[in-house]
């Protein structure tokens, strides 16, 4: 019988149950056993604050060459974020479609809606590949930190950028922003796309002279081959998703952001009123860099849960048997195929799990069919539009409240006095850059699903 790091399949099982569901590719919903208090967990963790406020000024130095080199940034003076938004009446429909109160009020983070490249890939994708063109750039002594780095936006550096190339493997967003950015200041860049990555995306980057290499694999295959291009070439600059420490702090820089936009609308959290964030997953880095982020500045007055497909639950599989980057979907017949491509992968980042193993407070997986589903129903409800991957956030707070693992996470962690004032926040992690006719595509599959469901609040018209 074949084995799986030495143990057979049903001893995997008996060990740990849920093993079973996932093979079966049940929506299941797991809350974390080693989850501690964060001053206790951040011991075992050796990025830290000052990380990720030199990301922060690193970003804010590069503002004025963003607002120069691409105009929609101008109004927030070259810095890329999204706005936050309440989602009342899709709120209300998750409840009636769930059949379950949802305490406290949800918001959506609508990163979907990020400049430059439309997904949440545009924070740590965006951020890697400056802090390397800053590191260049000074080695050369061609720029100092103290210099208007809007020089940056000149013949003379896409000249010298162009003796280097940046090399990535992905999905699709990772490489979009990464593309867009990389060959906008000047560098040759090669993005290895794995089979579920979609058309258009290859399409919108080689439009902007990105050489894009299409692999028949998935995306574990595509960041391999992207590392062994890169490895060959001194002047190539290969950018590792499944490790990468500056993709996981130019995340995490979301969470000082989000601090200021809750401050803005009034809403407060602490001991009293909890936040729970729930972020669509595929390797880690993003919700990853988030969370720890979210973490630094809230401590154990937030909550974070990752969100994966049923058919990619690498994340909930490396943490659950905590094996991390060992192990993967395929070792247990699970297919790895799910039209939320961002989340389609196999095999987590063992650096995104050991990171978060005492700061995550979760995973849940999410079926497709459901993605669509909230996809129509947040477009009727909000006319708000996103990408399948994106939904899978959306599920969250309905989830926490309809699923048993959920509602004893809130008796555990002694919040039930408290959810009437909780927030809830839903990373909306892409969306925007859909074409038309394929976003009409998703809304006509949730809309089958939705009658297939007999959802009495579809509008047909």
């Amino acid at each position: 019988m074949e084995r799986i790091l030495g143990k057979t399949k049903d001893e995997w099982i008996q060990t740990f149950p849920l093993v079973e569901k996932l093979i079966l590719t049940e929506e299941v919903f797991w809350s974390n056993p080693k989850y501690q208090d964060f001053e206790r967990a951040i011991q075992l963790v050796s990025l830290g604050i000052q990380d990720v406020r030199d990301a922060e000024e690193r970003l804010k130095r590069f503002s004025p060459y963003l607002a120069r080199a691409f105009p929609e940034t101008r109004e927030m003076n070259g810095i890329i974020e999204s706005p936050l938004k309440e989602i009342s009446a899709m709120q209300s429909s998750l409840e009636r479609y769930m059949n379950k109160k949802i305490e406290g009020k949800v918001l959506v983070k609508c990163d979907s809606h990020l400049p430059i490249s439309g997904s949440i890939k545009a924070r740590g994708g965006i951020y890697e590949v400056l802090k390397h063109a800053e590191g260049l750039a000074i080695d050369n002594k061609l720029l100092t930190k103290e210099e208007d780095y809007t020089k940056l936006d000149s013949d003379s550096f896409r000249k010298f950028f162009s003796d280097y190339s940046i090399v990535v493997g992905s999905t699709g967003n990772l490489g979009l922003s990464i593309g867009i950015i990389s060959a906008k200041l000047g560098f040759k860049v090669t993005v290895h796309m794995s089979a579920d990555a979609k058309q258009w995306k290859k399409e919108l980057l080689r439009s902007k002279g990105v050489t894009v290499i299409e692999h028949e694999l998935d995306y574990s295959v595509a960041v391999e081959q992207g590392r062994k291009q890169s490895e060959r070439d001194p002047n190539s600059y290969f950018i590792d998703d499944e490790n990468s420490t500056n993709l996981f702090l130019g995340y995490a820089v979301a969470a000082s952001r989000l601090q200021k936009q809750l401050e803005a609308m009034d809403i407060t959290i602490d001991e009293d009123h909890p936040l729970f964030v729930y972020l669509p997953c595929g390797v880690g880095g993003g919700p990853g860099g988030v969370a720890f982020g979210l973490k630094l500045i809230f401590k154990d007055h937030v909550h974070c849960f990752f969100a994966e497909p049923t058919h990619s639950p690498c994340m909930l599989l490396g943490l659950l048997t905590e094996q991390h980057d060992k192990i993967s979907v395929q070792d247990f017949g699970i297919d790895n195929k799910t039209a939320a491509d961002g989340l389609a992968v196999g095999r987590p980042s063992g650096f995104v799990g050991k990171t978060l193993e005492h700061l995550i407070s979760g995973v849940y997986t999410v079926e497709d069919d459901q993605l669509f589903a909230y996809l129509v129903m947040l477009a009727q409800t909000e006319d708000m539009y996103l990408e399948p991957s994106a939904l899978a956030g959306i599920a969250g707070p309905a989830r926490l409240f309809t699923e048993r693992e959920g509602r004893n996470y809130i008796h555990k962690n002694q919040l039930t006095e408290k959810m009437k004032q909780v927030v809830h926040i839903s990373w909306g992690t892409g969306g925007s850059m859909v074409p038309k006719e394929i976003m009409d595509s998703y809304v006509e599959t949730g809309i089958k699903v939705l009658v297939s469901k007999e959802y009495k609040d579809l509008n047909l018209s």
